[in-house]
């Protein structure tokens, strides 16, 4: 753990001579340092290698959120998408998110934006994909006891509202998250971690 008041480097400095070779690799990089935060398999990569290894690796999941109000947990859902590899995050409604959140995850994350449900179900059938929403509405399914498609959208709503009801009425099955505790709901940005982590587990874990 670091002192208080130190501030630790992140990342790596400029590589040392000789640079590895390969179209991959980016020399300004090598030369500057790399400070993103990637991981160390992708470190003095350029951002489009990055991207073509990943489109590569990806995940036959989406992942869909409604944004009607400029909804601050978008930036979690990018970055979350990311970490676990989705094929793409798809963003209902307004155009414009806080990206904050996502620190700078959505250079590598492929970003659609769909102005309403209707053309995000019409871009969906054309895929095969069934949509599912995640909402604790009742009559779901609970998530932990359901078997996710491997291929599908998984659609959350804003905070606060949950899913509107074009998206409840155009989810295939809606699924709920287990809650223990004496808050009604949580953001929309946790339960997209804990959703796509089900389907990890299920689909590509070990």
């Amino acid at each position: 753990m670091a002192e208080e008041g130190s501030r630790e480097e992140v990342g790596l400095g400029p590589h040392p001579e000789p640079w590895p070779e390969g179209d991959h690799y980016d020399p300004e990089l090598l030369a500057a340092g790399d400070r993103r935060n990637v991981v160390d398999e992708f470190r003095y990569w350029s951002r489009e290698a990055i991207v073509a290894e990943l489109d590569r690796r990806r995940h036959p999941f989406h992942v869909a959120i409604e944004n009607w109000s400029h909804d601050m947990n978008i930036g979690t859902v990018v970055r979350t998408a990311n970490a676990f590899l989705a094929s793409a995050v798809h963003i209902v409604g307004r155009r414009r998110w806080n990206r904050r959140g996502a620190m700078v995850t959505e250079q590598y994350q492929h970003v659609h934006h769909h102005q309403d449900i209707q053309t995000l179900l019409a871009w969906a059938a054309g895929e095969d994909l069934p949509l599912i929403g995640i909402d604790n509405l009742p009559g779901s399914v609970a998530i932990e006891t359901t078997d996710l498609p491997r291929r599908c959208v998984m659609l959350f709503g804003q905070e606060g509202p949950g899913l509107s009801e074009p998206a409840r009425e155009a989810a295939e099955a809606v699924l709920s998250i287990s809650q223990f505790g004496s808050t009604r709901s949580i953001n929309a940005g946790v339960a997209s971690g804990i959703a796509m982590h089900a389907w990890i587990r299920q689909h590509a874990a070990g």
